[in-house]
Parts: C-alpha cells; structure tokens; sequence
C-alpha cells in the first residue's frame, strides 16, 4: 500500500467516515450498498482503470487507494503517475483488481476524492504558470471546505504553491475589523506583539498604514486590493525589511502583472474555494 501521510490529518479516520456517509451508518435502513449488494455476487470480481479525460495535475491518488483496501485489502492496486505530475488527457491513474463488490461501494468517494483535489492541484497549476518568470511565491489561503483543509492544502502544494497559515492557531493576521476594534493598524500590530506573538501579519490597504504596521513590530505586510502601481510604491517603501504579499483581485489575467512588481507572495482564495472538479472516470470489466 502506498504511504500517505500529513500531519493533523488522519486518513483513516477520513476514509471511515466518508464511507459510512455514502453507505448511511447508522441511519434506518442503512449501513450497506443496496446496490451492489442486490445485483453482484459476494465473490465476483473485477479489474478496473482510472483514467482522466482532461489534462491534469494529479492529487490524491493514494487516498483513493486507501477507500479500495479499506473494504478489500487484498486488492491489487498499481497507482500510474506521481502527486503533482502533470498528465495529458486520456492518461491512465490507476488500475486495480479485486471483489467487485468493494470496488463498486468505494468508486464514488475514491473519484470524489482525486476530482477534487486534482482539480486543486490544476488550478494552483495554471496560477503558478501563469506568475512567469518571477521570483514571486503563490500561496492558498483558508477559503477551505470546513472538514478539507489539510487535504486541499495538501493539493495546493501539489500544483506549485505554498501553504499560508493553516489556520487561526499559527499567525496573526490582523485585517480591518481587528484595525477597527483596536484603533488603528500600529494598536493593533502592538497588541499582538505585546501577548508575544512570534509571526505578525498585517493587512494594509493604504500606503500611509505601511510604516505604522512596520514601526510597531508587523513581520509580514499583506498589500490588500492594490492594483501595480500601488504595490510597486509599497515594495519600494517596504525596502526589504519584511515579507509583502499581494492579496485581492487575483485572477489569471492580473497574477503576471501584479507577481512582476516584486512582491514576495501572491495569496488566492480560489485556488480551494473555485477550483472546479477534474474529469476523472473508472471503468470497470468483470474478471
């Protein structure tokens, strides 16, 4: 079996639980594929292939196997191609045999699983191509599904990008409302400092709140909403002395543009908020 692995993450545990929702654990009448269990012998078998109908980046193909092995561990799995390959359409991913009963309950949340975050991976892909030539770094954000933040990180970083904060636990990120409440951005950057904060990431909108942000102890400036101009002004005034991230009105047609002013970072929600579903099929032939 392939080795997967990611911290906080418990692919088990995932795997379990995606399984007993499709099969209905637990609910009246639940419990079992009434399909498959109705029309396929306990001891048929069956050999199938997983395929892409489109060009790709791939992502979460070992978990796929996990589904297969959790309902028939003997199955004979052989996974194609490598997370973050890039494959054309018609690739094969996957070919496996084994009870065909198994296969057949675990083949929607095995697909589900790689269509998503492959889909991710592609996205991510097409971002980072799209940056060119630059020294520029794109980052996910959490706009994440609540359940699949590790597994759509995870994928993010399949395609080419790095993961920004994992969640609320790892950094500050002070953005308007907290400016707000606070007072102004040098408060609240202080304030953070002051409860001993290792990593402070400041959201500014207007060239005047950079040294403020700075003066008071911010280690990492989010340029929000900043067209090239702005953010060229900003990176020169910044000179260096911390990290400067571009955020908001990122899309394929502005990421070039806005990854040329020499910022340090380009964050997209899109990447896991947007990313649509790749085309990814399994067929199926009795053995």
């Amino acid at each position: 079996m392939t080795t997967f692995s990611l911290t906080g993450f418990d692919l088990d545990a995932f795997v379990t639980a995606t399984l007993a929702e499709d099969l209905g654990v637990g609910l009246p009448g639940g419990g079992h594929d009434v399909t498959s269990e109705s029309v396929i012998y306990a001891d048929a078998r069956f050999s199938g292939v997983m395929d892409s109908r489109d060009a790709i980046t791939v992502a979460g193909l070992p978990i796929a196997e996990a589904f297969f092995r959790k309902l028939d561990p003997g199955m004979t799995i052989e996974i194609l191609a490598s997370e973050g390959d890039r494959i054309g359409a018609g690739a094969d991913l996957m070919r496996l045999s084994g009870n065909a009963r198994a296969m057949l309950t675990a083949e929607r949340s095995a697909l589900n699983t790689v269509q998503h975050l492959s889909g991710i991976a592609t996205m991510t892909r097409q971002y980072v191509d799209a940056m060119g030539d630059t020294h520029c770094t794109l980052l996910d954000t959490r706009k994440t599904i609540p359940g699949l933040r590790h597994l759509e990180k995870y994928a993010t970083r399949m395609g080419g990008a790095q993961n920004h904060r994992m969640g609320l636990w790892d950094a500050a990120m002070i953005k308007d409302n907290h400016v707000l409440v606070a007072g102004g951005v040098g408060e609240a950057v202080r304030r953070a400092r002051e409860a001993g904060v290792a990593k402070i990431i400041c959201e500014v909108d207007r060239i005047d709140q950079i040294e403020p942000a700075l003066e008071s102890g911010a280690n990492h400036l989010l340029l929000d909403n900043m067209g090239p101009d702005a953010l060229r002004e900003a990176v020169a005034l910044v000179a260096g002395r911390v990290p400067c991230e571009a955020s908001g009105g990122v899309n394929l047609d502005t990421i070039g543009p806005i990854a040329a002013t020499c910022v340090d970072f380009v964050s997209v929600g899109r990447l896991t908020q947007s990313a649509p579903a790749a085309d990814i099929g399994l067929d199926f032939a009795p053995l």
